[in-house]
């Protein structure tokens, strides 16, 4: 299933229903099990992509009358999730609630050390606070000491996820790279990606959402393809990933093959730590 001669791994792919937005999977039929539709949805749209391997992230709408417990529990999911089926998925992020404070911070050494994840989501939109917000600054920094990377959600329109918030928080621990998810999802919000990645070297950027190749060729142009990442925000209960125009491109014979395979999975598994196919 490459694609140019490249394997092509997506960086986001969330895992779990989305209650908060009454995103679940009513449609299932009777009988059936969701995480048997879940992982048949996953597998045949990446399939019809051409995208070989997927990133898991939980999904951040989940509820949590349990605090820490609840929380606990979607990690545990997404990393057997992964356990299932690594050469599909080679690689799970997991969630620490900033309102947690303490405890949540605990969670961190759990994720690398008993489910062996390799990164952290944040997506503060769902989580009661600001991107920049000083306990999530505690959460980064915590997660950094630990060698986990960050993957911050900074979706257009969302002003507690502004992109320079995520900026501020790149600043706090300069040399840990921080991946930023959805700054393409608007014409506006993506010229302010440009801005702020020429000044923050430890930031890269996720194509998800871009519905225009012209939003990657400038940043690849500003920045260098070293700093994309390929992705879809993929969420299985929707019945149909988004068509990713930015493959449509790369597929094609205008980029260099040493930027295809860069942003189709190269940066990927340097930043991650993953093997090479």
């Amino acid at each position: 299933m490459t694609i140019a001669g490249c394997t092509v791994i997506d960086c986001h792919h969330h895992v779990g229903s989305l209650e908060a937005q009454g995103f679940t999977f009513a449609d299932v039929e009777a009988g059936k099990d969701p995480a048997t539709v879940d992982l048949e949805r996953r597998l045949s749209a990446m399939d019809r992509q051409g995208v070989d391997q997927a990133i898991l992230i939980p999904g951040h709408g989940y509820l949590r009358p349990d605090g820490v417990a609840d929380t606990r529990r979607i990690n545990d999911g997404v990393a057997a999730y992964r356990d299932a089926n690594p050469h599909r998925f080679p690689a799970a992020l997991g969630i620490v609630e900033p309102l947690h404070g303490t405890a949540g911070i605990a969670e961190l050494r759990r994720m690398r050390d008993e489910l062996g994840m390799v990164g952290l989501s944040v997506h503060t939109r769902f989580q009661g606070v600001q991107t920049d917000s000083p306990l999530v600054l505690a959460v980064v920094r915590a997660a950094a000491d630990l060698g986990l990377v960050p993957f911050i959600h900074a979706v257009e329109g969302v002003p507690d996820e502004a992109i320079w918030r995520a900026q501020q928080v790149a600043r706090a621990v300069p040399d840990t790279t921080i991946v930023v998810l959805d700054a393409f999802g608007g014409a506006e919000h993506a010229r302010q990606a440009v801005v702020i990645a020429r000044d923050t070297p430890n930031l890269v950027f996720d194509t998800s959402l871009a519905h225009h190749y012209l939003f990657v060729e400038a940043m690849m142009n500003a920045v260098g393809p070293e700093r994309l990442v390929f992705g879809t925000d993929y969420y299985s209960m929707m019945s149909d990933p988004q068509h990713s125009v930015v493959l449509d491109h790369l597929a094609t014979n205008d980029v260099s093959p040493q930027a295809k395979a860069a942003i189709l999975g190269g940066n990927l598994r340097r930043i991650l730590g993953l093997p090479n196919p």
